[in-house]
Formats: structure tokens, sequence, C-alpha cells
């Protein structure tokens, strides 16, 4: 009975020694594998020819596109929330000049063409509804190029890396074929000499089409967010331009005149409101003219 417990727990320790053999052979052999593919990818790469360097140019640009894009093109970068309250506070008090100074310290696409559209009906007061709605939309269709045209250089980025990938498989194939047409090599190593040609200006290619596959995705996930925010920034213009819209209306078609931080804010937006309060001030720094002779107090007329 001592006997086969002995040979029973020496069985188990053999087996259990040739399992933790066999399994850093395995680790050993994995690790050695992993080792060799990256050095074979490294090669491949490195026989693509000198195509691979405007490629490897083009990979750089795409990953610097594809970060700065997921950083710089958010909502707050074209409207907000916070800007909107604040504006839609300063346009029903009519102070018009402190929103410019506001739009002026945002760096908002919304903030940009409530600037332009105050500036011109704040320096034109005798301006129509109108043309202050024509200025916005003017200033609101660049605000759009813009976004639109950021994102665009990732489009190309797409484009130009396959067909570069393409031309340096051309001149690959070009010159595996004219190795082959001198005529130094045996005939059966023709073929030989051929396929390697072949597989190393295929590189470029497969090269230039991971590249353009990725900048081509993450250009139409850019797209989708760009279109999303200035469909928001058009609806954030429609609101203020409403809001305008209301003051004009009320005065009767005429600019309404901004209010300073030392004028009291009349609400009444009729034609006659806010004209006792500007009527007596300009009486106030009229000058006073004598009366002539011809005048109807001194003839009694």
């Amino acid at each position: 009975m001592k006997s086969n417990i002995l040979n029973y727990s020496s069985v188990t320790a053999v087996m259990l020694a040739s399992s933790q053999s066999l399994w850093a052979a395995e680790s050993a052999a994995g690790n050695l594998t992993s080792q060799v593919k990256s050095e074979d990818i490294i090669q491949i790469l490195h026989k693509g020819g000198f195509m691979m360097w405007p490629l490897a140019v083009l990979s750089v640009i795409c990953v610097v596109l594809i970060l700065l894009y997921f950083f710089t093109i958010r909502r707050n970068a074209v409207v907000s929330d916070k800007f909107m309250s604040a504006a839609e506070a300063l346009i029903r008090k009519r102070d018009y000049l402190g929103l410019v100074a506001q739009c002026q310290r945002q760096n908002q696409s919304v903030a940009r063409i409530t600037e332009k559209t105050l500036d011109f009906m704040t320096k034109n007061t005798g301006t129509t509804f109108k043309e202050v709605r024509e200025v916005a939309q003017a200033e609101g269709s660049r605000q759009a190029g813009i976004l639109t045209h950021r994102i665009s250089y990732l489009n190309d980025v797409g484009t130009i890396a396959p067909m570069a990938g393409l031309l340096g498989t051309v001149i690959g194939m070009i010159r595996a074929f004219m190795e082959i047409a001198d005529g130094n090599h045996e005939p059966g190593a023709h073929a030989i000499k051929l396929a390697e040609g072949v597989y190393q200006a295929l590189v470029t290619t497969a090269s230039g089409l991971v590249i353009g596959i990725t900048a081509v995705i993450f250009y139409s996930i850019f797209r989708g967010r760009v279109q999303k925010y200035i469909a928001e920034l058009e609806a954030a213009a429609t609101h203020l331009m409403a809001l305008l819209a209301a003051q004009y209306n009320r005065r009767g078609g005429v600019a309404p005149q901004p209010v300073y931080s030392n004028e009291p804010d009349d609400q009444g937006y009729g034609n006659n409101a806010g004209q006792g309060h500007r009527v007596s001030r300009d009486q106030a720094h009229a000058p006073n003219v004598r009366p002539s002779n011809d005048s109807p107090e001194i003839h009694g007329i």
C-alpha cells in the first residue's frame, strides 16, 4: 500500500514538472512568435519602398486631425445654453452694446453671428429688419462653412492615401519587371523574382488602404457631428432673430434703440413710446434762441 502511494506521488510530481516545463516552453514560443511577427511586419513595411515615407506622413496627419477634432468639434464651441440665456436677457433689455461686448469675449459660432448682426443694427439705425436678417444669414452661412471646411482635410487624407499606395505599387511592379527584363536570371528564377517584386509593391497599397479607410470612417463620424451642431446653430440664431423681430414689430418696423446703463428701460415699444424721454433730453440740450422782431409774440399775431 505504501509503495502504491509513493508511486502515485512520484507520478504526480513528474506530471506537474512536465506541465510546468511545457507551459514555459509554450510561453517562450509565443513570445518568440510575437517578436518574429513584429519584426516581419517592420521588415515588410520597410520593403515597401520610398513611397512608404509619404504614407507615414499621411498617417501622422490623420492621427493628429482625429485627435484635434475630438477636442475642438464640440457643442460648447458652436452654441451653449449659458450664452443663449444671457443673450436673450440682454436683447429683451435692449442692451445691444453690452451683448456685443459679451460676444467679443466668447469663441462660439453663435456669438459671431450675434456680434455681426447687432453691430450692423446699432451702427445703421435706419436699417430695416430684412437687412438685419440678411446680415445674420450671411454670417450664419460663413460659420457653417468654417465648420464643414475644417473636417474636409480628413476626407482629403482618406482620398490621397489610397492613391499614393497605388502609385507605390505601380512603381514597384515596374522595377520588378525591369529587373526581370535584364535577362541576368535563370529561367526558373523569373517567376520568383516577379512574385517578390509584386508582394513588396503591394505593401504600399495595403498601407494606403488602411490609412484611407481609417480617415474616411472618422470623417463620417465628424461630419454627422458637424451637421447636428449646424442644425442647433440655425435654431439658436432663428430664436435670437425672432426676439429682434418682435422688437421691430412693437416699434412699427423702426429699428429699436439701444438702452445704455444710465438710461431707463422703457418697455413701451410703440411708435410714441420712449419719445417723451428723448424729446425732453433734446429740449434740455437745445440752445436758447432770442425772438426776432418778426416773431408772432412781438407783433401779437
